[in-house]
């Protein structure tokens, strides 16, 4: 049977390389322990001597300089007594330092002697340890006797033959200094040889590495040509299937030829594509009703799109047309249903593109939402004002299309969008029966979002949003303070806000409406109303026509004639929804 046939020959290639790789790594190892312990000894040994050496240069010109010290000290009138001593003991603890180097340097070249791991030369080291006890032993006996000499004629006061002493002393630790000298010129080029060797070990382990390894690959190249003798033929035909398939088109499927792990392989992937293909039918189905990204959820079930409900802060947008009961007065159904078509779909577009989620076309109101797992959540306000700019400025293109659409020379003057836009807590998920259901949100947001694109009516504005979708949106958006409403359904005031632009965007007379209008909003709500109409008329004279202006202007004229209450807070009670 071909189906263990191929089991057989794969654990083959894997047992094979398995044990070259064994191989490979146990030499590696051995020789990278010895190289290291090459390379330790180095560090910790020779370069260790070789320090102890050349300190001990040091120390005796560190002596040296004490002696001449001692001199001068005591050739001053009168003498330096306390100086003397201190450079006495100065040279006396420099001679037991230059010692010390000394046995260190010893006991470290005696330590790789006795080291039989590795390839030293013994015989050379040993000649190094002897020639350092000699210079050891010529330091203290010549050293230490004209040294005693030199103290005496110090005391007596015969500084001529202390001079002749010092100058011996020197002649004796040059000489001395030079056999040092020699000793650490010796001992370098025992280092280098003994480098020289840890190369060559080096090299031996790079090169039988990649001899096995070589050998690996040259192997597994002759396994995989005997094993793919059999199975290209079908990879090759799953590997154009899977093409197809991430090219889109699962139209096709494969022929099963062989009944063994390839032949399991093909019939599973064949199943793969009609569970796509039934995939692909519903979203392209549903894809139309529902926005994508949901029905993906759904589908999938394991999204969080498809949760039974829970409470997130998301950014809420409510969108209708102003006149578009009288626009559509008079026409076909068929007529209607374009103008409809074309409409939500110019509408539409700026929501999608700001990755915001359709959820519900209401005649000709659209209602959409941006949050998690859709839009990140400090993201979602944003965006959402950056759509319903959009939508304003497609919303004044819209009326210059509508007439060639439906025929007719103009279309009402009042014909426009209204956006209502608010952020917060809502309930989110799939509601409704069992006999339908619906991914959607509700809660006082919807409702907030809802009312404020109705108010618009009242203030001729485009675009009003909630105090807290302004505060997430940031400074992506041009935004002012239209009033502070208590919408229907609730009992406390809420700030409102009109989208003048994107950031930046706003002309100058633009600035000068917002700024006229912020002074007569302050005037209106401290009850001076005269101040107020003024402001609001000069904001007007900056921009004519600006529907807030008008609204606000009119009402401080009626309450010039009807005052509010003595309790009045400067918000406005909506009527109506």
């Amino acid at each position: 049977m071909l189906r263990p046939t191929i089991r057989k020959r794969i654990l083959g290639i894997a047992l094979g390389l398995i044990f070259l790789m064994a191989i490979t790594s146990a030499l590696s190892t051995v020789m990278t322990r010895r190289i290291a312990h090459q390379l330790d000894e180095f560090s910790g040994k020779y370069v260790e001597a070789y320090g102890h050496l050349a300190r001990m240069n040091i120390r005796s010109l560190e002596q040296a300089l004490a002696a001449r010290r001692m001199m001068i000290g005591k050739m001053q009138s009168p003498p330096d007594e306390p100086f003397v001593a201190e450079q006495r003991k100065i040279y006396e603890a420099k001679g037991q330092e230059l010692d010390r180097e000394a046995q260190q340097a010893r006991a470290l070249i005696n330590a790789i002697i006795d080291d039989p791991s590795t390839t030293s030369d013994n015989a050379r080291l040993g000649r190094i340890d002897d020639r350092i006890e000699r210079v050891t032993s010529d330091l203290h006996r010549f050293l230490g006797e004209e040294y005693q000499r030199l103290l005496l004629l110090l005391e007596a006061g015969n500084f001529t033959e202390a001079r002749a002493s010092l100058a011996r002393t020197d002649a004796l630790r040059d000489e001395v200094n030079e056999r040092i000298e020699g000793i650490r010129t010796e001992m370098l080029a025992q280092v280098r040889g003994d480098a020289l060797m840890t190369m060559r070990d080096q090299n031996t382990a790079i090169v039988i590495s990649v001899v096995l390894t070589l050998l690996a690959g040259i192997l597994g190249l002759i396994f995989s040509l005997f094993i793919s003798t059999g199975i290209t033929g079908p990879v090759q035909r799953l590997l154009d299937g899977t093409r197809a398939v991430e090219a889109g088109r699962l139209d096709g499927s494969i022929d099963v030829t062989t009944r063994d792990e390839i032949g399991q392989l093909t019939t599973a992937f064949n199943n793969m594509v009609e569970q796509l293909r039934h995939k692909e039918r519903l979203r392209e189905t549903f894809g139309r009703y529902v926005d994508p990204r949901v029905v993906e959820g759904l589908i999938e079930r394991q999204s969080q799109t498809a949760s039974d409900g829970e409470r997130r802060v998301m950014t809420v947008l409510f969108c209708d047309m102003k006149g578009f009961t009288q626009l559509s007065e008079g026409m076909t159904p068929q007529g209607l249903v374009k103008v409809m078509n074309h409409y939500l779909s110019t509408m539409s577009g700026p929501i999608r593109s700001h990755r915001g989620i359709i959820d519900k076309y209401i005649g000709d109101a659209i209602m959409a939402y941006w949050g998690p797992p859709f839009t990140e959540h400090s993201e979602q306000a944003r965006l959402a004002c950056l759509a319903a700019i959009e939508m304003a400025s497609r919303g004044a293109a819209l009326r210059t299309e509508l007439p060639e659409l439906i025929g007719v020379r103009a279309v009402p003057s009042d014909c426009d969008v209204r956006i209502g836009i608010a952020t917060g807590e809502v309930l989110v998920g799939s509601i409704g029966s069992e006999f339908m259901m619906s991914y959607t949100v509700m809660g006082d947001a919807v409702n907030l979002a809802s009312r404020l694109e109705g108010a618009n009516k009242i203030y001729g504005s485009h675009s009003l949003a909630s105090a807290p979708a302004i505060a997430a949106a940031g400074d992506a958006v041009e935004v002012r303070e239209i009033d502070r409403l208590v919408v229907v359904g609730q009992t406390k005031p809420e700030s409102v806000f009109e989208i003048m632009g994107r950031k930046g965007e706003l002309t100058e007379k633009e600035v000068a409406l917002r700024e006229r209008y912020a002074e007569g909003l302050a005037a209106y709500r401290e009850r001076r109303w005269d101040d107020a109409r003024r402001a609001f008329h000069t904001a007007l004279e900056a921009v004519p026509g600006d529907g807030p202006s008008m609204a606000m202007a009119a009402r401080v004229g009626n309450f010039q004639a009807n005052p509010p209450a003595a309790h009045w807070d400067g918000s406005w009670q909506l009527d109506q929804k």
